[in-house]
């Protein structure tokens, strides 16, 4: 029997964008498509902290997949209406993660206004294509998100499943060490599941754009 898997990653920027921990559900709809190739229902996505927002071995989110939708599925499923962006609405809707749909296998991608679109919130051709090489939404059935709240994950736990920040993500098998950093997180912060313990920690720039060709956000 597959054990499952603990997919880590470092979070470079944090605007509640992907993963999207909102209307009640975290979601990772953009960005990191090898990984969303990958994982599978019942895997742990883990995202921690990086240099850039000063919080190096911190848990920005953590969530268990649950499902596993097309880009399709997740623009039409009334459940994830709220998830669509509104990007003159408030800081949350600002950065909805709903944003790829097309009406046939033959047709482009469209692409909603979004934190992914163009400044003047034309489609971003970058973005599309880095985004939409997988066309997979994963939506957590558990998750904790904690933002700016972040707490340091023990450097013990890290140690011993051999993870350091770096590029792209780490997998690790859950009949390893990995599954003690989970019983970790699911014990220290039993009752505080599927709730916001923080804002992301670059809620203030909600507004912003970002492009996969630059890497860079223009404000």
């Amino acid at each position: 029997m597959n054990p499952g898997y603990l997919f880590i990653y470092v979070v470079d920027r944090d605007f509640g964008f992907a993963p999207n921990p909102f209307h009640g559900m975290c979601t990772l709809a953009t960005c990191k498509p090898r990984l969303r190739r990958s994982a599978q229902v019942g895997d742990w996505v883990l995202g921690v902290g990086g240099s850039r927002l000063k919080a190096t071995g911190r848990c920005v989110f953590a969530m268990r997949v649950g499902r596993i939708l097309t880009f399709n599925q997740y623009w039409r499923d009334i459940a994830f209406r709220d998830k669509r962006p509104i990007r003159n609405g408030s800081k949350k809707m600002m950065v909805g993660d709903n944003i790829y749909h097309r009406r046939s296998p033959t047709e482009p991608w469209r692409q909603e206004d979004s934190h992914h679109s163009l400044p003047d919130g034309k489609l971003n051709p970058h973005n599309v294509s880095n985004d939409t090489q997988t066309d997979a939404v994963l939506v957590g059935d558990v998750f904790f998100y904690f933002g700016a709240s972040a707490p340091f994950i023990p450097k013990s736990l890290l140690a011993a499943i051999g993870y350091k920040n770096g590029r792209s993500y780490r997998k690790f098998a859950m009949n390893t060490a990995a599954s003690k950093l989970i019983k970790w997180l699911t014990t220290t912060y039993a009752g505080a599941e599927n709730t916001l313990l923080g804002d992301p920690f670059d809620f203030g720039n909600s507004s912003a754009r970002y492009s996969a060709h630059t890497n860079k956000v223009s404000v």
